[in-house]
């Protein structure tokens, strides 16, 4: 009777310890099914009717999809994507390298520097957008100071022309957000142990090799992490371009965020946008899945 009594108290004790962590994790699911999966399905099932944002939609199987194939509009708001993502991996990111590089080994001004390249993070970006919309005018902004100083071919509407207007966005973008780059860098700079760059030195290696051969790996996980998260970035970037352009001149600066919005809201065809988000998710999460296969293969990143 007694054995019986302890194994089920055992039991008993057993299911209790792993019923009560769900207890406790039970808030976050839900919050988490409300938030997330709820209006996913949701994106999900209208991407696949034809909906103009109000009310239910009627059922169209593929169609939306099939007609993403042919969408010349979206071929070249993907191209666009491309283009956006190539320069923010790129850019942005020696910007922060070098900054970090530089401002690491200083003891006093670092703070300084620091706070200063920072702040253009923190400002909201509709105050930074209208800044450098009105910075990149003709005549009356930046190009008109330096045609009144000799450089009379930099005098361009920038933010006007359709071979400008996407980088010119981008422009402003990286403006905003290198700063963001260089405090991680430095960051995991100062986590790297100063044995390995005694080590360096006392090999008798030159400033650039010692940024290659040590800086570099012992930063490479927040490095390899701000690339991915660059890329599924990438992909949602929205705000700089619709308030400097709009996607426009001709379409010329449209991302896949802003075909989702000019159709969803401007053109009531909410069921196209769903489908045309649902291709951005998965664009996000080739990203996150190529990662995965290169940690798999043994890839030290």
């Amino acid at each position: 009777m007694e054995k019986t009594t302890s194994r089920y108290s055992f039991a008993s004790q057993t299911r209790r310890r792993k019923f009560i962590p769900w207890l406790f994790v039970l808030p976050i699911l839900l919050i988490h099914l409300i938030v997330i999966i709820g209006p996913s399905a949701g994106a999900i099932y209208f991407s696949l009717t034809t909906w103009n944002g109000i009310g239910g939609g009627k059922f169209i199987g593929l169609q939306n999809y099939a007609h993403i194939l042919v969408d010349p509009d979206y071929w070249h708001a993907f191209l666009n994507n491309l283009l956006w993502l190539a320069f923010f991996l790129t850019v942005p990111v020696i910007l922060g390298l070098i900054a970090s590089s530089l401002i690491a080994p200083m003891k006093r001004a670092g703070l300084a520097f620091r706070t200063v390249l920072f702040i253009p993070y923190i400002l909201p970006s509709v105050i930074s957008a209208s800044i450098w919309s009105n910075l990149l005018q003709p005549d009356v902004g930046l190009g008109g100071l330096l045609a009144k100083i000799g450089f009379p071919a930099l005098n361009q509407a920038y933010l006007g022309q359709t071979n400008t207007s996407l980088l010119s966005g981008a422009f402003v973008d990286n403006w905003h957000f290198w700063g963001f780059l260089m405090v991680l860098f430095l960051t995991a700079m100062q986590s790297v142990s100063p044995d390995l760059y005694d080590a360096a030195d006392i090999d008798g290696v030159n400033r650039m090799q010692r940024f290659i051969h040590v800086t570099v790996p012992g930063i490479r996980p927040t490095l390899v992490f701000m690339l991915i998260m660059i890329g599924i970035w990438s992909f949602l970037s929205f705000d700089y371009v619709w308030i400097l352009t709009q996607g426009g001149p001709a379409g010329s600066s449209n991302l896949l965020s802003i075909l989702v919005f000019k159709h969803a809201f401007m053109q009531f065809d909410a069921g196209y946008a769903s489908a045309i988000g649902l291709t951005m998710s998965f664009f996000a999460g080739l990203i996150i899945t190529i990662y995965l296969i290169l940690q798999k293969r043994g890839w030290e990143i």
